[in-house]
């Protein structure tokens, strides 16, 4: 399974990207991580239901110097690479 996250706020320039590589590899999930243009952190997640629940909850609340004002889920048809990555500003 797996969801795409966009999460908004003041989450850019707060670790974000590297707080949820170090959430995603603690819940065994694959996929990356990026920064949008937009201001938006965008997250590309595959695991099992249990295991995106708990990041879902965690991007809620974000990095302690974040501000997150919401969070949207998709689910997604794009296979995850394997591991958890950052990838570049998109």
């Amino acid at each position: 399974m797996s969801w795409r996250i966009r999460v908004t706020g003041h989450v850019q320039g707060v670790w974000y990207r590297g707080w949820t590589v170090d959430v995603a590899h603690s819940l065994g999930l694959a996929g990356w991580v990026r920064n949008r243009r937009d201001g938006s952190v965008e997250i590309l997640a595959d695991g099992d239901a249990e295991a995106l629940e708990a990041l879902l909850e965690r991007c809620r609340e974000g990095p302690p110097a974040a501000r997150v004002e919401n969070v949207t889920v998709t689910e997604d048809e794009e296979p995850a690479p394997a591991g958890f990555t950052q990838r570049p500003t998109a």
